[in-house]
This record gives C-alpha cells, sequence and structure tokens, in this order.
C-alpha cells in the first residue's frame, strides 16, 4: 500500500498510484521563492513565455535581507515587486512580514495533503501541516512559473515511529539534532521522512515545525506529520486571525484535501524514537551532525546567542527564552528575531519582548536575519556563538572563522545569561 508521500504525489500527478524511483509530473499548488525571486525573474525572461502560467499558485516573500542592508538588496526587492505587479500575482508578502516557511502556513496558503515546490533548501517544512513540500533549484521553478509542471523521483520513504513524549526542558529542537546525529547528514538523502506513533500527540505545532523544518539537514527531499486534532486546532485558530472573511471556506478545503496514512503502507527504512529518553543536545562547528549531548560541551565559551530563524523564531521559542532571562542580565549580546509580524505581535501582548528587552536582548525585523550570514548580526573573527538555526557551516554568519553551535532556544538564552554553554536547569 502506497505511503502518504506517495498518496499525495500520485493525486497531484494524475496518477491511481506512483512507486519509489518512478519520474513524475506533478502540478504543484504552490511555488514559492523569496528574495531570490529576481534571479529568477531573470531566467524566466530568457524562457519564450511572457506571461507567469499560473500566477494564482505562486508565493513570494521577502525575507532573507530585510530590511535591504545595501543599495543592491534594495534595487533587488525592487525588481521583484515590478515582476508581481506585471505578472499579477497576489501572494506577495512584504518586508516585515516574515519568513516565507511561517508566514505561508499562517496565511493558509499550504495545508493538508496540498503540494508546493519552492527555491528554499527548508521548504520540507511544510509537511507539518501533512503536506508534500521540497526544496528545489532556481532553473526549476523558472519552468514552473513558465509551465506549472515540473518532473521529479518519487522518493522511498523512511518512516519514524515516535513514542513516549519529552522530557522537561527538551524539545524538538533536541530531537532533530539527536536524528541528525545518528543518521548523519545523508541519512535520508532523497527520502521522504514520515513521521507516526503515539508520541506526536505530545509534540506542539510549534515543535513540528522545527522537526519537518530540520529534516533537510539530514538530506531528505521531505517530511511529513499526518494532520490530526492538533493540526487542525492551529489552522482553525490561526486562519480565523489571517483571513476571517474566509476562513471557514479554507479549512473546508483542507479537510476535503487531506490525506492520511494507511497502516498497512510499505517503506524502504524505519526507525522508532523514544523520546523519553532524548536529552538537550548540541550540534558542534562546523556540521550539523557533529552532535554531542549538551552536558559534554558545558563551559564553552559564549559570545553572542541567536534565537530565530524557520526553525525556531516562533512563540513557543520566545515564551522559552523570555521566561528563563525575565528579571536577569545577559552577559552574553543575544539578537531574538521573530519568524513573523504574527508572532512578534502575540511575543509583545504575552510580556516576551519587553523581558527580552529588559534583560539586554536585541530584537530583530521579522526575517531570516544572519542565518545565512547577510547581515544583522553576522559574527565577527573568532567569536563563538549559539544559535537555534538550523546551520553551522563554516562561514554560515558570514565569517569563516567563527564557531556556531546549535541548540534549542532555552539553552541559547542560559547560555547567554552566563556567557558559556549551560542547561537551563544549571542556572
Amino acid at each position: 500500500m502506497p505511503t502518504l508521500t506517495e498518496q499525495i504525489l500520485a493525486r497531484a500527478s494524475g496518477r491511481k498510484r506512483v512507486v519509489p524511483g518512478e519520474i513524475v509530473v506533478i502540478e504543484p499548488d504552490v511555488t514559492l521563492s523569496h528574495d531570490n525571486s529576481a534571479a529568477i525573474a531573470k531566467i524566466f525572461a530568457q524562457l519564450p513565455h511572457k506571461r507567469v502560467k499560473y500566477p494564482e499558485r505562486l508565493a513570494i516573500t521577502l525575507d532573507h535581507a530585510v530590511p535591504p542592508p545595501t543599495p543592491k538588496h534594495a534595487r533587488n526587492h525592487a525588481e521583484i515587486r515590478e515582476f508581481v505587479r506585471a505578472q499579477g500575482i497576489q501572494r506577495f508578502y512584504e518586508v516585515g512580514r516574515g519568513i516565507c516557511h511561517q508566514v505561508l502556513c499562517e496565511e493558509g496558503v499550504v495545508g493538508p495533503g496540498m503540494t508546493l515546490l519552492g527555491a528554499d533548501s527548508h521548504s520540507p517544512h511544510y509537511g507539518w501541516l501533512g503536506a508534500f513540500s521540497a526544496g528545489i533549484g532556481r532553473s526549476e521553478v523558472a519552468a514552473l512559473w513558465a509551465t506549472g509542471q515540473l518532473w521529479l523521483r518519487v522518493p522511498e520513504t523512511l518512516r519514524i515511529n515516535l513514542t513516549g513524549s519529552l522530557r522537561r526542558g527538551v524539545t524538538s529542537k533536541d530531537l532533530t539534532l539527536a536524528l541528525i546525529g545518528r543518521l548523519g547528514a545523508d541519512g535520508a538523502a532523497y527520502m521522504a521522512v514520515e513521521f507516526a506513533g503515539e508520541g506526536l500527540a505530545k509534540l506542539t505545532p510549534d515543535s513540528r515545525a522545527a522537526l519537518t523544518n530540520m529534516m533537510a539537514e539530514m538530506g531528505a527531499k521531505s517530511a511529513c506529520i499526518p494532520p490530526d486534532d492538533i493540526t487542525w486546532r492551529w489552522l482553525r485558530d490561526t486562519l480565523a486571525r489571517t483571513r476571517p472573511q474566509d476562513y471557514e471556506q479554507r479549512l473546508d478545503f483542507f479537510e476535503a484535501n487531506a490525506l492520511y496514512p494507511l497502516a498497512d503502507a510499505q517503506v524502504a527504512r524505519e526507525r522508532t524514537i523514544d523520546l523519553s529518553e532524548v536529552e538537550p543536545m548540541v550540534a558542534c562547528p562546523h556540521t550539523v551532525d557533529n552532535t554531542l549531548p549538551l552536558s559534554e560541551v558545558a563551559g564553552r565559551r559564549v559570545d553572542v546567542g541567536f534565537i530565530g530563524t524557520c526553525t525556531n523564531g516562533r512563540l513557543e521559542d520566545l515564551a522559552a527564552a523570555a521566561e528563563l532571562v525575565s528579571g536577569r542580565q545577559l552577559r552574553a549580546r543575544l539578537l531574538v528575531i521573530p519568524a513573523s509580524s504574527l508572532v512578534l505581535r502575540d511575543a509583545t501582548e504575552a510580556g516576551y519582548i519587553t523581558a527580552l528587552l529588559e534583560a539586554g536582548a536585541v530584537i530583530g525585523t521579522p526575517g531570516c536575519g544572519p542565518c545565512m550570514g547577510n547581515h544583522m548580526g553576522v559574527l565577527a573573527p573568532g567569536e563563538v556563538c549559539i544559535s537555534s538555526a538550523n546551520r553551522n557551516f563554516r562561514g554560515r554568519m558570514g565569517e569563516p572563522t567563527a564557531e556556531i553551535y546549535l541548540a534549542n532556544p532555552a539553552v541559547v538564552a542560559a547560555s547567554c545569561l552566563v556567557g558559556k554553554l549551560i542547561h537551563p536547569a544549571d542556572l
């Protein structure tokens, strides 16, 4: 029987069934791009097509360098705005709205059973909603703009069964780092990672999004969590805020479109993880799979911390950091960038932003910030950063001699309070 991923791809390709290794042509429901849209538009201009075939399927955000740090970036944004106007693209999200992966979920652009292909490596993110989503190159996006179609190979499936529940102070970020450390950075190369098991019911929406997002760091083509009551509750509550005029119709569409796992679906590989056995983890320089338990690296110097990105810039993450720093003063610098304007608004109303500011943290414009080394907090030579981001490659935050450790947001905040890696419980 087909996996959830195979069910979605079969429908997207107009077939009754697809099998791993098969080449299929799909028409994705959504094609995503961001600040790289200007470069993609230049490729598109070389094609014979003058108009985007399905402008209603495009979603474009400005999030990677916002506000623009240089005239070159500002010109890039201006070119994108002109392309959006000329092509009649409605789903365009301006500077400050936030990171593409967070925003498209909040806006109800993507939902259960849908397909998204995006010009961003962390596009597997949307699988937390029960969708198929994958990253592709700029040339492929230009081809999608022109034709609305793209071929891909149906991936094999790695099923990860989750049992038990995470202990206090342990998050899905620790789970992802543990998985990547065990299986390696290529442990799921071009595979569809599908999560299953009773442990899923213990994971919040924010923690689920971090889980599927970071499967890109294990080489996965896609990652997926089947929709359940937690999914539908988040969609109902969020869409009622972001699109009150039609949220009921959108929910009806998602419910009609949703697909679910089959008990006897055949997978290529299977692993079981007891969530209660996961401990706080750290990815050490300079690869994401260079992981160690926090207890083994505690005490290492920290100069600066960063909480944010499409992986861990959500409300739950900011809440954990604010709780720790409340009434205390930071010894190391801490930069906090909410994943979206909605997250920023909620964090402000909840008092999290005030607590972080009073402790000495810096708050940035919703967006990617220094994650890719563009601006808003790039590192100096020799500095040590503890980050809640998804990558710690050499030079990732703009300086090749700097060191980047990855950890969950609470560990980042706690470490900035004392200027060294530390477990929050040890404060």
